[in-house]
């Protein structure tokens, strides 16, 4: 029979307060050093209470969307850039046009790197079939 009293910790940490910055390195598979950098580079802003650092449901969300960002290719600037827009303004309309125009260039920076890759492998493959040709006439 199933615990109906069971709680998912995904619903608790979305009806939680606050964070401490274990809790979100914990939660995130990140160290708090890594936290602290993205705090010194005004992507995250905790509230202060002495030296403990207090973090908001805004700063998770904020977290996320910078890791989310670093796996996509994302430089910090440019998240910080998309931030900034959205704190200014509020509208997402302009934050939509500069995040289509950031997805268009990596998406180029991409396809650029694959084409790259590509060459690479083909003349890789040439200069192996050349080293296995010479390798067989020298053993026979």
């Amino acid at each position: 029979m199933t615990n109906t009293f069971a709680t998912n910790p995904e619903r608790v940490r979305r009806t939680q307060d606050s964070f401490s910055i274990s809790d979100l390195a914990r939660e995130f598979d990140i160290t708090t050093r890594s936290i602290r950098f993205y705090e010194d580079r005004g992507l995250l802003a905790p509230e202060r209470r002495g030296q403990t650092r207090v973090y908001y449901q805004k700063d998770r969300v904020r977290l996320k969307l910078i890791l989310r960002g670093k796996r996509l290719g994302f430089t910090l600037a440019e998240t910080k850039t998309l931030f900034d827009m959205y704190e200014r303004d509020g509208s997402s309309a302009n934050q939509l046009q500069t995040m289509l125009q950031l997805i268009e260039d990596k998406k180029a920076a991409l396809n650029q790197q694959l084409d790259d890759i590509k060459v690479v492998l083909h003349e890789l493959n040439a200069v192996e079939a050349g080293c296995r040709a010479e390798l067989e006439e020298k053993l026979t």
